[in-house]
């Protein structure tokens, strides 16, 4: 899986970017507001991303930081969003007010993206509110997750990394052997 690339824009078009990564042309859809935020053609690009594998096609989804990508995987698990809506989803605001608003249960957040209206909204907010209120719970720095973040830059979605974390023996207390474990459960 594609985790992160580094490369020079070579094109940007309205949805989407061709960043070339050691002559190779990898096309990644982005945000408008990454879009906005992103140096000129020919500049040095480094971002963080989604690899979405469907039965005809695949398709890398990027962003600029590693939260917005975290936000963007969570969304898209949500079922009735696909992958472009959590793209401009997670691109609403900064994070942590669009966390604040969702929290808040606020059904107008989602204005203006095609294909969520009032009803969508409110069920995505209802199992959106669950799952960042679990995550919220989850942040504390620790072995677990220098873990999680091994298993991610070895192309593991977060949430299959966090599950296969979850059924790693409590006893175990080294990062290295957190990861061979969540290996053997992941079936690699």
């Amino acid at each position: 899986m594609i985790a992160y690339l580094k490369g020079t824009i070579i094109i940007k078009k309205e949805k989407f970017i061709v960043l070339d990564v050691k002559g190779i042309g990898y096309k990644v859809f982005l945000s408008k507001k990454a879009l906005s935020n992103l140096p000129a053609i020919g500049d040095d690009l480094k971002i963080f991303c989604f690899l979405n594998v469907r039965e005809n096609a695949m398709e890398l989804y990027g962003f600029l930081d590693e939260k917005e990508l975290e936000f963007f995987e969570i969304l898209d698990s949500i079922r009735g969003i696909g992958p472009k809506a959590a793209l401009e989803i997670s691109s609403l605001g900064p994070l942590d007010n669009l966390k604040e608003r969702i929290l808040k249960q606020d059904e107008n957040i989602f204005a203006g993206i095609p294909g969520i209206g009032k009803k969508k909204a409110m069920a995505i907010i209802l199992e959106l509110s669950g799952k960042l209120r679990d995550i919220s719970k989850e942040k504390k720095i620790s072995s677990t997750d220098e873990a999680e973040e091994g298993l991610i830059n070895l192309g593991f979605p977060r949430q299959k990394a966090k599950l296969a974390l979850s059924k790693v023996s409590k006893n175990i207390k080294e990062t290295e052997q957190k990861i061979k474990e969540s290996l053997k459960i992941l079936g690699k």
